[in-house]
């Protein structure tokens, strides 16, 4: 049985850092493509950012320079590290993942093309 289960949401100010852990069990971080995604309040879930199995990264346009995502194979780990956060930023983020291929990128990429996927942690950004 697959299960994400996502950490390390919480506030921080405009310009502050988070960063983001999917602990994963069942599925392993080489089988295919992982990603996180987020969601607003009354918004459709956006995709930030993906990494495929031969660790090649894709990132939406709104966080590139900012966000970065990462794995540790050991710990059965996904990460986002969010820098200089925007309120914007603010949202549920989700981690997901798939077997086989990613999407060609993150801007493209939609819950549909993922099979699993965790509850979410919140991120709040204050002005």
């Amino acid at each position: 049985q697959v299960r994400l289960v996502e950490s390390g949401g919480g506030s921080a100010e405009t310009g502050g850092s988070l960063r983001l852990s999917c602990k994963v069990s069942g599925y392993s971080l080489d089988d295919g493509c992982l990603a996180w995604f987020r969601q607003a309040p009354g918004t459709g879930r956006e995709g930030v950012a993906l990494m495929d199995r031969e660790g090649r990264t894709s990132y939406a346009y709104s966080v590139k320079g900012r966000f970065a995502v990462s794995k540790d194979n050991d710990k059965m780990t996904l990460y986002l590290q969010m820098d200089n956060l925007l309120p914007e930023d603010t949202a549920m983020y989700l981690c997901a993942a798939k077997v086989f291929s990613c999407p060609a990128t993150a801007a493209i990429m939609t819950p549909r093309d993922f099979l699993y996927s965790g509850q979410g942690t919140q991120v709040t950004v204050s002005s």
